[in-house]
């Protein structure tokens, strides 16, 4: 049965080059994008014509290179600002990633609002990148992380995460949508209970941003990051908004070029947002390439994106629930299109490897998210995630690969 929505995947689907080759003589089954996305041809075409036409440093130069490039470096600025629907184009950061932008976070809002005794509250379903900076930024002015629970399903306990607010709480930093499970969590009433107690939340948008429309007003949420390489475009480009505030009063993340308005040897004035946390020549290529990755985006429409991903992975999940010996891990009601699972008596790298022969690119092992691996018992998943340029036949393929697989194991 064809899919119901509207997309026109056949011709979208041309405009990822990388898609039409073979891998071990097998048509290329992407589904590998919560790792990182393709690219469409736009993307590139822009990062190849910066290089070719208009490379030069950004803010600095008054040669026609330079204008050129600050142009659309600063417009970039201003496609994320509508895309995310900021209030202002002084709200958004270009940092290195999502990774980067909690970093960030941590080492100037946290270092300057968190003192020994105090807590800073995550949830059990976390990447790495939103553990570990606050695990380092505890150890340092000997604070408390608390951890929200999750339930069998993967869902984030509520009730628990009510329970665990209270005047010592600093910060709270949730995930929009886990990448180990698919879970998207309530996000917009997690603000509302944390702002209840005064207390700030950063979201971690990465698995959320290539999927759905996300309005951060709408969330109110005070800060929210994500990589520009999971939403279709470059590596090494990511961003963070904060609420304009927020902003002013966090020191500088980095000292250096571009994040100051003079220097002495007795003083240095800090530059005007959203310079001050931008110090050094910046991945300007990158910036400009996720410029065109957002245009292409918009061109799309996030609700036909959203539409076509929820088709795919009811789908998907109704096709890996029928194979015997299979366990979906992660079952949350609210998903995004992340299909991670296990097979009896296969090891998920095993599964991996054996799905690659027939040419399906899926993820094996725990994610950089160990705690969530350890919540269910298992050591790793084979994952499966999806993107708008996936089909039902690429579902159709990643399960004659597991039968592959099984067949593999049985002998």
């Amino acid at each position: 049965m064809p899919s119901a929505t509207s997309l026109d995947v056949t011709a979208i689907r041309k405009d990822f080059p990388i898609l039409a080759q073979q891998v071990h003589g097998e048509p290329l089954i992407y589904l590998d994008n919560a790792a990182t996305s393709q690219k469409p041809k736009c993307v590139i075409e822009a990062l190849t014509r910066f290089y070719q036409m208009d490379n030069a440093n950004i803010h600095r130069g008054v040669h026609q290179l330079s204008e050129r490039s600050t142009q659309s470096y600063e417009a970039a600025r201003g496609k994320v600002q509508r895309f995310l629907n900021a209030a202002n184009s002084r709200e958004i950061i270009f940092v290195r990633g999502a990774t980067e932008g909690i970093n960030l976070v941590a080492q100037t809002y946290g270092r300057t609002h968190v003192s020994a005794g105090d807590e800073i509250v995550i949830s059990a379903m976390e990447h790495h990148s939103n553990i570990v900076p606050w695990q380092m930024l505890c150890e340092e002015k000997g604070a408390v992380l608390r951890v929200i629970p999750i339930n069998d399903r993967g869902e984030l306990e509520f009730d628990q995460f009510e329970k665990l607010l209270n005047h010592r709480t600093r910060l709270v930093a949730v995930s929009h949508v886990s990448n180990a499970l698919g879970t998207i969590n309530p996000v917009r009433e997690i603000v509302n209970t944390a702002h209840s107690w005064n207390v700030p939340v950063l979201i971690d948008g990465a698995q959320a941003v290539p999927h759905m429309k996300v309005d951060v007003r709408n969330l109110d949420c005070d800060f929210y990051v994500f990589s520009s390489h999971k939403v279709f475009g470059p590596t090494g480009i990511g961003v963070l908004y904060g609420r304009e505030q927020l902003l002013e009063d966090m020191p500088p993340y980095q000292g250096g070029g571009d994040m100051i308005s003079s220097v002495t040897f007795e003083k240095t004035t800090y530059n005007d947002l959203p310079y001050k946390f931008e110090a050094g020549t910046p991945n300007i290529a990158g910036v400009i390439g996720l410029g065109a990755a957002i245009d292409y985006l918009d061109q799309i429409g996030m609700d036909a994106v959203a539409a076509h991903e929820h088709d795919l992975l009811e789908y998907g999940t109704r096709a890996l629930e029928s194979i015997s010996g299979l366990r979906l891990i992660g079952t949350a009601r609210e998903k995004a299109g992340v299909l991670s699972f296990v097979i009896d008596g296969v090891h998920p790298h095993d599964a991996g490897t054996i799905l690659d022969r027939e040419g399906v690119a899926v993820r094996a092992g725990h994610h950089c998210a160990q705690p969530v691996m350890d919540r269910f018992g298992v050591s790793a998943t084979t994952r499966a995630s999806l993107a708008f340029y996936n089909t039902r036949e690429d579902i159709d393929a990643l399960v004659a690969g597991i039968q592959k697989v099984k067949e593999v194991f049985t002998v």
